[in-house]
């Protein structure tokens, strides 16, 4: 009797461990509280966002401490849309930029202007078309805040992004010819797991980038307009323009604790789950590890939820690789090829030339050859800060970034803590600089400098972090194999292997400097108000007196020296990292 109920007991399982295994357990518990109490924060503020925009008069920003949470999540969630936004940027626009020739003759020239454009630029002619986009209604306010805060993430993504598309190593390009991989295959099963460590840094550095433009996306002051939504930036700017220091280091510490909290939440997981996407053959020593994804996966209602999820996407991917079509990178070399290129190449230097002769009969028509010298020396002035900045920031990141990069263990430990500094608003040092500046009676040219530097060098770090993090261990043995010296080591391991990431991360660094200059290069506490020479000056002062035609012709300048820039520097180097430097 005893042998006839084990053989049925192996056939059917005990009802009772089956009733067990169908209910949530703790995991799935803790799992949806926190999910649940994300959702409530979420709804609640995009109710808060529908409210008429007279509300902003009848219950204007205070720096009343019981404020400040709801305020922490009026600003998250702008951010948590504009990285969204990014992210949908980023996954058509690089990803068409990469794959078609002919696209990124215009479209990477288009990021390098766009990443250069000063936040204050873009709000300038954005906030009076979202506030008629929306009449009466904060929606046009929160639309402008969070395309600010947009432009401020989203060409650093797609600068990574784009990247890594073109550096995927040749033999897997090899393999998924070899397997005849639908070009939706391809993207989602090759590219993007290849792309995946370096957009995971990247889009870490965009939220933070997010947040040292929260000022100005939430504070927002063009001409007579005036608009302060509730949030982080905005209880900054009153707490600055009122010199209340206990204000200062409230709003910090909130967003310090924002920001642990989407490391923790959101970020960390990710990481920890996007390690399997390293390009190696050798198992790493160590991995990064998030109790948040080790909780997903010890839930059983969660993942049984998710199943359906993943049965239909692996149906539909599938169901594209039943055609033989790859969507590989558009080259043309025939002779009809050559000349739809000639003749696609006439077209964008046609809109070029339009769109700049736009510019100059708009701005002729007040403006003189001497606000154009002013205009371009006030722009070299800025670009020497930018050179002198990038240098000192590369020499001091790049060995702090490979260390922390080739050591999981203190990626962890160094991830929330660079994502905060990343994110530390310059505006909350201006007293520091301003009073030091002025009672030393020291030259703002060359000491509010720093605060140009202080959000952007932090692109080379996450970068450097994301390129030694994505170094194959193989690799690493082989250098350890072949006994190199220090700087053998540096010179022909770690270096070749980061430069695609430092290329990326120097490219972005570069254009936020010059997008910080124009809150760098101005900078006050209370009545004390300190200015140095510079187009971010320049075109500060243009956008509080709200005179348009000079707003354009700084980010015209700019975005002329960003872009002579990077031709004659970056996109060499970004075509040396293509050929030279791949990992195959």
């Amino acid at each position: 009797m005893s042998t006839f109920l084990d053989k049925r007991r192996d056939v059917f399982p005990p009802f009772a461990a089956g009733v067990r295994r169908a209910l949530p357990n703790i995991y799935d518990l803790v799992f949806l509280l926190l999910l649940g109490a994300g959702l409530v924060v979420l709804a609640r503020g995009a109710h808060e966002m529908a409210q008429p925009l007279a509300q902003l008069d009848v219950s204007p920003v205070s720096l009343d401490l019981a404020n400040l949470p709801d305020y922490a999540a009026r600003t998250t969630l702008r951010m948590v849309v504009a990285i969204l936004l990014s992210l949908l940027f980023t996954f058509t626009i690089a990803t068409w930029a990469a794959k078609s020739r002919r696209a990124e003759l215009v479209i990477v020239p288009a990021l390098d202007i766009l990443q250069s454009v000063p936040v204050l630029g873009f709000l300038t002619f954005t906030v009076t078309f979202f506030l008629g986009l929306f009449p009466g209604s904060l929606l046009g306010a929160e639309a402008a805040a969070i395309f600010a805060i947009f432009t401020s993430q989203a060409w650093n993504m797609a600068f990574s992004f784009y990247q890594s598309l073109r550096t995927v190593p040749k033999d897997l390009d090899e393999v998924s010819l070899h397997f005849r991989l639908s070009g939706w295959m391809r993207f989602w099963r090759l590219e993007v797991p290849f792309a995946m460590p370096g957009l995971i840094w990247n889009t870490m550095m965009s939220m933070s980038g997010g947040w040292f433009f929260v000022v100005a996306s939430e504070a927002i002051t063009v001409g007579d307009t005036t608009i302060k939504l509730p949030g982080i930036g905005s209880w900054l700017a009153l707490a600055i323009e009122r010199r209340d220091i206990a204000a200062v280091a409230w709003a910090v510490l909130a967003m310090g604790i924002v920001i642990l909290l989407y490391d923790q939440l959101v970020f960390r997981p990710i990481v920890a789950w996007a390690d399997k996407f390293r390009f190696e053959q050798t198992a790493a020593q160590q991995r990064p590890r998030s109790w948040v994804y080790d909780l997903v996966r010890r839930t059983r209602l969660v993942k049984r939820a998710g199943a359906p999820v993943r049965w239909l996407a692996d149906r539909l991917m599938r169901a594209t690789a039943r055609t033989k079509r790859t969507w590989t990178r558009q080259e043309v070399g025939q002779p009809v090829g050559r000349l739809q290129d000639t003749a696609w190449l006439v077209v964008v230097l046609a809109g070029t030339l339009w769109a700049a002769w736009t510019i100059f009969a708009y701005v002729r028509a007040t403006l003189g050859p001497s606000d154009l010298w002013e205009a371009v020396v006030d722009g070299g002035v800025t670009m020497i800060r930018v050179l002198i900045l990038i240098l000192i920031a590369s020499l001091v990141w790049v060995p702090v970034g490979v260390w922390i990069g080739l050591r999981p263990a203190w990626a962890q430990r160094v991830q929330p803590v660079a994502q905060f500094l990343a994110a530390f608003p310059a505006n909350v040092l201006f007293p520091i600089f301003v009073v030091l500046i002025a009672t030393k009676a020291l030259d703002p040219n060359i000491w509010l400098s720093p605060l140009m530097v202080l959000g952007t060098q932090w692109y080379i770090l996450f970068n450097v972090i994301a390129g030694a993090s994505a170094f194959p261990t193989d690799l690493r043995e082989a250098a350890t194999l072949f006994r190199l010296r220090r700087w053998q080591w540096w010179r022909k391991a770690i270096l070749p292997g980061i430069f695609p990431y430092y290329v990326t991360g120097a490219l972005t660094a570069s254009g936020g400097s010059w997008n910080a200059s124009i809150v760098a290069e101005v900078a006050s506490w209370g009545d004390t108000r300190l200015e140095a020479a510079g187009l971010g000056s320049f075109i500060a002062r243009a956008t509080e007196a709200g005179d348009y035609p000079r707003v354009v012709l700084g980010v015209a300048v700019m975005s002329l020296f960003v872009v002579i820039f990077n031709r004659l520097l970056w996109r060499p180097l970004y075509v040396y990292a293509e050929r030279r430097l791949r990992l195959d």
